[in-house]
């Protein structure tokens, strides 16, 4: 018969907390590590998919491998990971976060180095093009089940009211991965020439993502798994259907974390791809100018992710998740007004504030997210949160502000867009819950009183 805490027999949790558990450290590496493999391997794919892609898989005088060459870039991963968001979020409630994070990261990593050795079209015709969407696929099938159980694997070893700067390691991947993409990329074009690194250059940075996979996999395979799962499994509380559970009785958390998710994820797109764009065809800056801009952008992030889960912990974090949505909206008037004239101070400006905008929503994100489910539903609940708002989130963000700025030949209709996703993530909060520390207390006790 399941448990649940606060039955009788079981203890009242005091108000002490909890010892912190030995792995905690190795558990918040084993989240970063992970997530940072994610947005390597993104931004990656992004760099190569715009430079290599349409010349060894995607030759132009086949328009069958133009058409799969324009679905893998814009569809394919997005549309697998909810996919991976579905499948390996229930089975994180059914078997445990750690086995559901080993195998994740096992997909992405094995993938990737797959696509570093994948032979072109030249070679194997018109196999190459298709095997490329289908490990592509499989990237964003291990990336959809990732995130959820990594934002658990960091926050369930910490003390429940700290997790705001625990749940954090996973928000510091997207910077974290795009720094090591890109300073990998900007090695490879100085040391090799352009004939080079069309020719094997490319694959050096695919298969350098198996070093992040190897010290992911050493730290994950010698954690066990986190205290509140033990304490579910010990008691016999797991979910027997968990996607199930979460839509007849957690409906209202599952769209307050899906809609806190929109305004972050329309805000990053802004300031760290909209941007190239706009940057380089519109204000005339050079591509180089603009890449740097985001990349100092990103490398403060590393910083201030952390930091602003750690302020939530200590100020309400609905209320710092909030301020921060309003700010990033009204920033973005205040960054398109800037960039009136070709000023690159002006442009770093711009963009680290706005992605110190970004930080404030992203660096609490997790931790809100977690706290929306009950423990035994929080992974499946979590990753249908994650996978399904990026699609109508971070997804869609580039082609609407691209098409906005077609349309209207002006910056402000792409600001009220940001506006009104910053509006989204204010209606999710406004549903959302504050933090229930005791929960994970009670269940910690439960798998303390197991042992007895």
């Amino acid at each position: 018969m399941a448990h649940s805490p606060g039955s009788a027999g079981v203890p009242t949790p005091g108000t002490d907390t909890p010892a912190r558990p030995p792995g905690l450290y190795k558990a918040f590496a084993a989240s970063l590590t992970g997530t940072a493999l994610e947005w390597y391997d993104f931004a990656v794919y992004s760099a190569a998919a715009a430079v290599v892609f349409p010349i060894i898989f995607f030759p132009a005088s086949d328009p069958l491998t133009g058409t799969i060459l324009a679905f893998s870039t814009y569809a394919v991963g997005y549309i697998s990971r909810p996919v991976g968001g579905v499948v390996f979020g229930r089975l994180g409630d059914k078997i445990g976060r750690k086995k559901v994070l080993v195998t994740t990261l096992m997909i992405i990593g094995v993938a990737t180095v797959l696509i570093g050795v994948l032979p072109g079209y030249t070679t194997i015709g018109i196999a190459a093009p298709i095997i490329l969407v289908l490990l592509r696929f499989a990237q964003g099938v291990g990336v959809g089940g990732e995130w959820g159980g990594a934002v658990l694997l960091s926050s369930e070893y910490g003390d429940p009211k700290k997790r705001g700067f625990w749940a954090s390691a996973a928000q510091v991947g997207p910077p974290a991965g795009n720094l090591l993409a890109n300073g990998a990329l900007a090695l490879l074009t100085v040391v090799l020439t352009e004939e080079q690194f069309l020719d094997f250059g490319w694959r050096i940075a695919f298969l350098a993502s198996g070093l992040l996979v190897g010290f992911g996999l050493w730290i994950r395979l010698r954690l066990e798994d986190t205290p509140i799962f033990k304490a579910i499994e010990a008691h016999g509380d797991r979910p027997a259907a968990p996607i199930k559970e979460v839509l007849a009785h957690e409906l209202r958390p599952l769209f307050a974390a899906m809609l806190s998710r929109v305004g972050p994820d329309v805000l990053y797109a802004l300031f760290t791809v909209f941007t190239l764009t706009y940057g380089i065809q519109v204000l005339g800056f050079e591509r180089n100018e603009v890449l740097t801009a985001v990349l100092i952008g990103s490398g403060v992030q590393l910083f201030t992710i952390p930091l602003a889960g750690a302020v939530s912990d200590r100020i309400n974090r609905r209320v710092v998740y909030a301020v921060a949505a309003v700010c990033g909206a009204v920033w973005t008037f205040v960054f398109f007004a800037l960039l009136d004239g070709n000023n690159q101070f002006l442009l770093i400006i711009g963009i680290v504030l706005g992605l110190v905008c970004h930080s404030f929503m992203y660096g609490p994100q997790a931790a809100f997210i977690v706290e929306q489910f009950s423990p035994r539903l929080r992974a499946t609940g979590s990753s249908l949160a994650y996978t399904f708002a990026g699609v109508i989130g971070g997804a869609i963000a580039p082609l609407m502000f691209t098409l906005l700025l077609s349309e209207f030949d002006s910056w402000v209709p792409v600001a009220a867009y940001v506006a009104v996703a910053g509006v989204v993530t204010l209606i999710g909060l406004a549903l959302g819950r504050n933090p229930h520390a005791t929960e994970d207390d009670e269940f910690r006790l439960l798998l303390e009183g197991s042992k007895i």
